[in-house]
């Protein structure tokens, strides 16, 4: 008598690996999202290497070769202190980088806690703590970044923390919609049954289903936290001198626009470079989780 054994099921993959294999096919799909998520990185290793990489300390003066054309010594020029451009430009990027990620990472991170806890407590607690995030969000993200930092004063701390209490209520929201759905999903009410408790609920089995959308959130955001990093910089309000920031450039630039134009072109090319690697970057993230927006259909 032959003895047939059932040969168990295969595991289903977890929802972060379908995200990944949806974002390879996504990106394979639409080609510029590779261009994108190499230039971002091509600046990321930039800024890493920037002491290596800077022909100058950005913060030496030489008041006699103050606002130099670019020359083959000086490749972006000098600015109003004699201080080479070019290196300003590579440990600007650090300074953008550190303040954008970390400052979207908290509110990554707080946001998708209020989202989540909102999204699954529901009733009078999600409608105060919605409340509370439309409230934030009926105000603009550089403005009420501006009347923070005047408030905690211009610092890189302080900027991160104004940066990421603007950018904690669009998190919220991408992270309540979809907790409300999943949770009526039959897999949660198999958790309850068992007796689960409501945080292993949310960390093991809601959160990893919604975390590819706040990942498409994060790269969009980031791009975001970049631009009003540097906003906050033109203004006076950024990081204080000597650092060298682009927004900070920028504006010194535009006092010398008339003579020196490649002060305020340096810094605002590579800010324009990468917003739109990101935003090329987070398409094809979007494009990954949402089928009907694929270059396909």
């Amino acid at each position: 008598m032959t003895t047939v054994t059932a040969t168990p099921p295969a595991a289903a993959p977890s929802p972060f690996a379908y995200f990944a294999s949806a974002t390879l096919k996504a990106f394979n799909t639409n080609k510029t999202s590779w261009i994108g998520l190499a230039v971002f990185l091509v600046v990321v290793v930039l800024a890493i290497l920037a002491p290596v990489l800077a022909p100058f300390d950005p913060n030496e003066q030489n008041i006699l070769e103050k606002l130099r054309a670019p020359t083959l010594e000086h490749w972006l020029g000098t600015d109003s202190f004699g201080r080479d451009t070019l290196s300003r430009v590579l440990y600007g990027a650090r300074i953008s980088l550190i303040i954008g990620t970390v400052s979207t990472l908290i509110a990554m991170v707080v946001g998708t806690a209020i989202g989540l806890l909102a999204g699954w407590r529901g009733g009078r607690f999600d409608t105060v703590t919605m409340q509370t995030m439309d409230v934030l969000l009926a105000f603009p993200s550089l403005i009420l970044g501006l009347i923070l930092v005047a408030m905690l004063g211009p610092s890189m701390i302080n900027i991160i923390i104004a940066i990421a209490l603007t950018s904690i209520p669009p998190f919220a929201r991408i992270a309540r919609a979809p907790t409300i759905a999943v949770k009526e999903r039959e897999f949660v009410e198999a958790g309850r049954a068992l007796g689960y408790s409501d945080t292993r609920i949310l960390v093991g089995h809601i959160l990893p289903n919604i975390l590819p959308e706040i990942l498409v959130m994060g790269s969009l955001w980031l791009a975001n936290a970049i631009r009003t990093e540097a906003s906050l910089a033109f203004v006076g309000l950024g990081v204080k001198p000597p650092t060298a920031t682009w927004g900070g450039m920028i504006r010194e630039g535009f006092e010398n626009i008339l003579d020196s134009y490649w002060l305020a072109l340096a810094p605002g090319m590579a800010i324009l470079i990468v917003i739109f690697a990101l935003n090329l970057l987070g398409d094809g993230l979007r494009d990954a989780i949402d089928p009907k927006l694929k270059g396909e259909a």
